[in-house]
């Protein structure tokens, strides 16, 4: 009984964690890089922007788990340019798209977005090196890290579908609300995100 309250208070603290650190602000990159993953969607197509969230969590959790286990060690200078420029990838790819940029509702694996959900996992590799040293301190002398591995990455994954969510009903509210036509909307939150993440970079880069 004592080893199984052991385990859910483990638990808990790292999903709490994990759900926690995907909605702090001060690290607003990875927010910022789904909401660019997502922009080029439109409402009829939330089972792709389901499919992409999913293609960013399995990058992630993966480079996250290599780390945890001390397979890859990434130099932090390298993680801090690597993610913002994701993030200026992404939006630049989504501005470079016609008005009719996605390939329907019903075709989730179509050759367009096979390629946009094999980005998703490569830049997905990128962002899970930007919780690895977090993770990795949190850690400390832990022999075994399953636990504490899954709950992290589910508090992430739950924090994450919030920021989704958010973002859908944003565009809810622009698409009815608004009537604003999908390319503007495309348009004005990818060439904001594209800013923020130059920005960045010029800011590093200056240093």
């Amino acid at each position: 009984m004592l080893l199984h309250n052991a385990f859910a208070q483990e638990f808990s603290t790292y999903l709490s964690l994990g759900f926690r650190h995907i909605l702090d602000l001060q690290g607003y990159d990875h927010i910022l890089f789904i909401v660019a993953l997502c922009a080029l969607y439109r409402l009829s197509e939330w089972k792709k922007i389901l499919v992409l969230v999913t293609a960013f969590t399995i990058g992630h959790s993966l480079t996250l788990a290599l780390a945890a286990l001390d397979v890859v060690r990434v130099p932090q200078a390298w993680i801090d340019t690597l993610i913002p420029l994701t993030i200026l990838l992404t939006a630049v790819h989504n501005i470079s798209q016609p008005g009719q940029s996605t390939t329907g509702p019903g075709r989730l694996f179509g050759r367009k977005q096979r390629f946009n959900y094999g980005i998703a996992v490569a830049f997905g590799l990128v962002h899970g090196m930007g919780f690895s040293n977090y993770f990795r301190f949190l850690l400390g002398e832990e022999n075994s890290i399953v636990n504490q591995l899954l709950a992290f990455n589910i508090g992430l994954e739950l924090g994450q579908l919030i920021v989704v969510g958010l973002f859908m009903a944003l565009l809810l509210f622009a698409d009815k609300v608004l009537r604003a036509p999908h390319r503007e909307w495309n348009l004005v939150v990818s060439g904001a995100a594209a800013g923020i993440a130059l920005s960045i970079l010029l800011e590093m880069w200056a240093v």
